[in-house]
């Protein structure tokens, strides 16, 4: 075994102990932080909705997400510290680990929140308040039964463009499209979880719920 190989597997035994065993991956650092930032802003979106909406379902997603993010973050300390061969980069490594470190971090705080969930019963009602000070909220929105909206693509609808509301998730009769992307169709009777302000969010329902066509939000 080579030098590299035996780096590698050092590495490997002392991360592991902390994140258990998981097996090392042939994937690039840019390819993990693009990931890691992606699933920052899916992790967050979730953990303000799970508490808005009470939801243990989706703090349960939240928990899985932040699980991935160490995995991902393991991944990324092992390759940085495999790819610093000389002090200069060792240097530039080290900017990747704070990036990725502070996403971790996020991720951290989000399953902090949805723990909340896990509080007195009889106090729990007390956190959507608490969250109706945000200036952007988490809604949810039917996809009424001749909307304009339903059958198509939301990267053919562009919501967050159109309107400045992100969608988060689709509840579809008994089961959750998390964090979709542009070639997931809406359907009839699908709810959107979205974050936004409620100008925004109140363009976006009239139109969810067949009030006004698609095309008048579009303009």
């Amino acid at each position: 075994m080579d030098g590299d190989n035996l780096k590698k597997e050092r590495i490997k035994k002392e991360i592991a102990e902390e994140h258990g065993e998981i097996p090392y991956e042939e994937t690039t650092v840019r390819e993990l932080i693009t990931l890691m930032k992606d699933n920052t802003e899916l992790i967050t979106d979730l953990a303000y909705a799970a508490v808005a909406f009470d939801d243990k379902e989706l703090a349960e997603e939240v928990r899985h997400l932040e699980s991935e993010m160490d995995k991902m973050m393991y991944q990324i300390r092992l390759k940085c510290m495999l790819g610093a061969r000389t002090l200069e980069h060792a240097e530039q490594l080290s900017g990747i680990l704070q990036v990725a470190s502070a996403t971790e971090k996020i991720s951290d705080a989000a399953e902090d929140m949805v723990r909340l969930l896990d509080m007195d019963i009889e106090l729990r009602p007390i956190l959507p308040h608490i969250l109706k000070e945000a200036d952007e909220k988490i809604y949810p929105i039917a996809i009424y039964p001749g909307s304009s909206m339903a059958r198509r693509t939301i990267g053919e609808l562009r919501i967050e463009s159109h309107t400045g509301v992100r969608l988060i998730a689709i509840r579809r009769k008994n089961r959750w499209i998390f964090g979709p992307d542009s070639e997931d169709r809406l359907f009839e009777n699908d709810i959107m979880i979205v974050r936004g302000v409620k100008e925004g969010y109140k363009e976006l329902r009239e139109a969810a719920h067949g009030d006004i066509p698609w095309k008048v939000v579009v303009g």
